[in-house]
């Protein structure tokens, strides 16, 4: 299929991803709590938005006592902090398309963050829709296969049977792709089957990518992608550069 997922696009090493784990954590349980509040509740047959989040906080191995006490703590916390969900979209150098996702509580300290960001290394955040046009939104699990264990026949069939649209084997992983609204019935599927997830969730896949080859320009898009990174408010960055 046409673009490649995030985990192939901007994969970071596992001591990286183990340093930061706890951030991560905590930015799936705002996610969490927004999908409560939002998505109708804290039970998840109930709230495909929040089986949508479990399904991505089991896959980034966030322990199921923090998953159980984050919905319970959301399901019945009124007066907690209020979050909203907004997405910038914007160019980073010589016209990468970056789409950023936050969840906040302070719009103005969020949207200023993100300004800076985009004006600090070489790029520009421009108005929604933007550059939302050249990606497509799939349903992705990564799943793990580099002890070679897996038999492709038998999860390729796993996965269409359970409504997968695609299945690509890459170097260690398989990806499988699906439309939104299958993506939870194919990620219970899997799981059922015994698949070990690296990842899974709702991601802008880029219908196109932009190698850099200016050195600078791939300084500031790193640089910039980090930064959006660590943004306590941001959720997830998605964007077409190849590096």
């Amino acid at each position: 299929m046409a673009g490649h997922s995030k985990w192939k696009n901007i994969q970071r090493t596992k001591n990286a991803q183990d340093a930061k784990r706890g951030k991560i954590f905590t930015k799936i349980a705002r996610e969490m709590t927004v999908a409560v509040k939002e998505g109708g509740g804290g039970d998840p047959i109930n709230n495909s938005r929040l089986a949508t989040v479990i399904a991505k906080a089991k896959a980034a191995n966030m322990p199921n006592d923090n998953i159980k006490r984050t919905i319970e703590k959301a399901d019945g916390a009124a007066g907690s902090d209020n979050y909203e969900s907004i997405v910038y979209e914007g160019y980073g150098p010589s016209g990468v398309a970056v789409i950023v996702e936050t969840m906040t509580d302070n719009r103005k300290r969020t949207a200023a963050d993100m300004r800076h960001y985009f004006d600090k290394y070489g790029g520009n955040m421009g108005t929604s829709g933007c550059v939302s046009w050249s990606f497509d939104k799939k349903g992705v699990i990564i799943i793990d296969n580099e002890d070679q264990s897996i038999d492709e026949d038998t999860l390729i069939n796993d996965a269409l049977e359970a409504g997968a649209d695609d299945v690509e084997n890459d170097d260690g992983v398989y990806e499988v792709y699906s439309s939104p609204d299958s993506f939870n019935a194919i990620n219970d599927a899997l799981d059922s089957a015994g698949y070990t997830f690296l990842s899974a969730q709702i991601e802008m896949i880029p219908q196109n990518y932009i190698k850099l080859t200016d050195p600078n320009d791939i300084k500031n898009m790193e640089k910039m992608l980090e930064m959006m990174d660590d943004n306590d408010d941001v959720q997830n960055v998605w964007h077409n550069y190849e590096g």
